[in-house]
């Protein structure tokens, strides 16, 4: 067995047992669950003395009131329980609570289907309560969430009104230095309107990463760096930026055609950083290419043209198309994402949309170092191989965060 087929067999192994721990988990947390209802039932305070099950709970399983009440909070929606009258109460998500019995749905999943219940007529609310279910046997709880919105959007097409806010005078100053280790420092004043712009677009950059992918164990300062980053290149991509000195704004990346075939070596950032030909061959999938000819001694002899790998064209089209980030999951919209070849164009991919995916930076990256694949399916639409350590099947996943077309099919 070679080392990366076994390697591959020790992760499905961890997996395996990962899963089966989770299940015996999240099974026992239901059995918990329905324990708490029935104390409340039978009245906390004649079994324990405690006025309250989240207050016996502080004491009896140690852990913060706000977490029991949520547990409290999450067992009333899934188990039926009793008015004062001994009346009985029917549970929120009956079905949801059988499920969770079995160990097979998470506590985000169980909160995300309550919550879509709660705001459903009574009528619907059994049918939808099994739309759901029967797909988050394959999907994470931030995509049940978005199909939950769905459902409420078609019974309450109007929404909610939108809020309108008054700008303030702004007051602002910033300054940017690179160190000589490569690391650059920012630091700046703004004002309130300023900043709550700022945090706003930050916030929404900096999300955690869906549940799919693993526990995402950034700090919430790596998670703020990683969307700076991000608003950068939404910054960079407008059309909208001044020239410098008669040219778009951009930053030159200098790297020999043969490291950029191996992603091995280093390419030369601007002026004076470096980054490896790896990172190099990643920006490579859709960025502006001045291709230069280097004599033994790195001299420029031929400069060509500026060429753009993907298209205004046939970027249009992959915003129609994927509508956004096409990774399972992903709530990015079209312009945080780039055009990610699926044969690389060193390889001889050809720049067209039947070897294309939309894709923001983050799951661009998962892409070129992880076991994921991607391909475009028979109906024209991309979908995504999940590494053998998340499923043994690698049955494809498709992303259904972004609204199709008004129109389409």
């Amino acid at each position: 067995m070679t080392e990366h087929a076994l390697w591959q067999s020790d992760a499905v192994a961890i997996a395996d047992r990962i899963g089966a721990l989770f299940a015996c988990i999240r099974s026992a947390e239901a059995e918990l669950g329905a324990l708490l209802v029935e104390i409340e039932q039978r009245g906390v305070l004649e079994l324990f003395g405690y006025r309250s099950v989240p207050r016996l709970l502080e004491h009896l399983a140690d852990v913060p009131k706000s977490s029991a009440e949520r547990m409290v909070k999450r067992a009333r929606a899934v188990n039926p329980g009793l008015s004062l009258d001994g009346t009985p109460i029917p549970a929120l998500a009956a079905a949801t609570g059988v499920v969770a019995r079995s160990g097979q749905l998470s506590n985000p999943m169980i909160d995300v289907i309550a919550g879509v219940l709660q705001d459903i007529p009574l009528e619907h609310r059994e049918g939808a309560e099994q739309h759901l279910l029967t797909f988050a046997a394959d999907a994470g709880h931030r995509q049940v969430a978005a199909l939950g919105a769905r459902i409420l959007a078609h019974l309450d097409p109007d929404g909610a009104e939108p809020d309108d806010t008054e700008p303030a005078t702004p007051t602002r100053e910033l300054s940017l230095r690179r160190k000589r280790t490569g690391i650059w420092e920012i630091s700046g004043r703004l004002d309130d309107e300023t900043g709550a712009r700022a945090s706003v677009l930050l916030d929404s950059l900096a999300q955690r990463r869906p549940a799919g992918e693993g526990p995402d164990l950034r700090s919430p300062q790596e998670r703020y760096g990683d969307a700076f980053s991000d608003a950068l290149d939404l910054a960079l991509n407008t059309p909208d930026l001044p020239m410098q000195a008669g040219d778009r704004t951009h930053v030159m990346v200098a790297v020999s055609l043969e490291d950029l075939k191996t992603g091995i070596g280093t390419a030369l950032l601007g002026d004076t950083g470096t980054i490896s030909a790896a990172e190099a061959r990643l920006h490579a999938c859709d960025c502006m290419i001045i291709p230069a000819v280097l004599g033994t001694h790195s001299e420029p002899l031929d400069v060509g043209r500026l060429r753009r790998l993907v298209p205004r064209a046939i970027r249009h089209a992959l915003y129609l198309r994927d509508r956004g980030c096409a990774f399972p999951g992903c709530h990015r919209p079209p312009r945080h994402c780039q055009g990610h070849h699926i044969r690389h164009w060193a390889d001889g991919g050809p720049t067209e949309l039947g070897n294309l995916v939309l894709m923001c930076a983050h799951h661009h990256r998962l892409l070129h170092r992880s076991g994921w694949e991607v391909r475009i399916a028979a109906d024209g639409l991309p979908e995504f191989l999940p590494p053998v350590f998340l499923d043994k099947r690698r049955k494809p996943r498709r992303n259904n965060l972004h609204q199709p077309l008004p129109f389409a099919a």
